[in-house]
């Protein structure tokens, strides 16, 4: 059976935001086992808490940003993938600004930061969303589907009318230190056209070399060039447990994806959560149950997840 985990104890750091360009300071905490990941907003009076759950986004358009009445947190996908890549079910994130610091526009310092302060174990068993028929959805050219798997899985295919990058097509198994080698590094990216007209529009005002991949009509601009020849595909699959990590559980399943989204992942997210005969909630070594019937100690998480 595994346990849920969280932070051994808090860890606190500050960067620049990539859309917004502010400077935000961040604190996560431990948190208590069934309370799941929830952002808190302390720059603002209310301090209100926004739930790390998928019924919580409110956009999609340029990154996952989730919200309650009156609040929202932006760019919540790459700490997001972190804590997937590492395991931690639970934690409070406190967060003095709208949008999480975008680091180096990968996952890499986020992971370090978690290892170097840990991950303690909880005395309460780890859920999961186990697959038990496929689920797919399309737009255009664009898909998602999930299958059942022994492991967690992601097969990803991206294709890009540019020279640099065309199509680039990755598996990857999870486990931790695969996660932390293979995926972590790989960095946002995006086409120096479309970082002008951002800026025109009051946005990636926070974005540089130092943050993002830009590609102008040839080749990376970056002068260190890229951590992997596929750097892209990778970070499109970071993208993609950052936005799975919102079911509240480990996907237990192989995810297979082409030319996907934030809008296409959360689009699926919400397919998924309706078609219940897909899949249940499994805790290794227990019978599985489609309805939260663990008694009073995990059924409040339960109801949030799918809320």
């Amino acid at each position: 059976m595994q346990l849920q985990k969280t932070v051994a104890r808090k860890v606190s750091f500050s960067g620049i935001s990539l859309h917004r360009g502010d400077l935000v300071k961040v604190t996560i905490y431990p948190a208590p086992a069934n309370s799941g990941i929830r952002f808190v907003r302390t720059d603002l009076a209310s301090r209100p808490v926004i739930p790390a759950r998928h019924s919580r986004v409110v956009d999609t358009s340029l990154a996952t940003t989730l919200g309650v009445p009156g609040a929202t947190v932006a760019t919540v996908e790459h700490l997001l993938a972190a804590m997937a890549g590492l395991g931690i079910d639970n934690a409070r994130i406190e967060i003095h600004g709208a949008e999480l610091p975008i680091m180096d526009g990968s996952a890499a310092p986020f992971t370090a930061l978690l290892r170097q302060v840990g991950v303690t174990t909880l005395r309460w068993p780890r859920a999961f969303f186990r697959i038990q028929e496929k689920v797919e959805v399309a737009e255009g050219d664009s898909s998602i589907a999930v299958e059942p798997a022994a492991e967690p899985s992601f097969s990803y295919t991206i294709n890009f009318s540019h020279p640099f990058i065309g199509e680039q097509k990755l598996t990857f198994k999870h486990n931790r230190e695969n996660f932390c080698q293979e995926i972590a590094p790989a960095r946002t990216f995006g086409f120096l056209k479309d970082v002008e007209m951002l800026h025109a529009n009051g946005l990636a005002l926070g974005g540089s070399l130092d943050n993002a991949l830009v590609l102008d009509a040839s080749q990376v601009m970056n002068p260190g060039g890229l951590r992997f020849p596929d750097e892209f595909v990778r970070h499109k699959i970071l993208d993609l447990m950052g936005d799975m990590a919102l079911l509240g559980w480990p996907l237990l399943g192989h995810l297979k994806v082409k030319k996907g989204s934030h809008k296409l992942h959360n689009k699926f997210l919400e397919a998924l959560i309706h078609q219940q005969e897909a899949w249940r909630l499994w805790i290794p070594e227990m019978k599985p149950y489609t309805t939260p019937t663990w008694g009073t100690g995990l059924a409040p998480r339960v109801r949030v997840a799918l809320a």
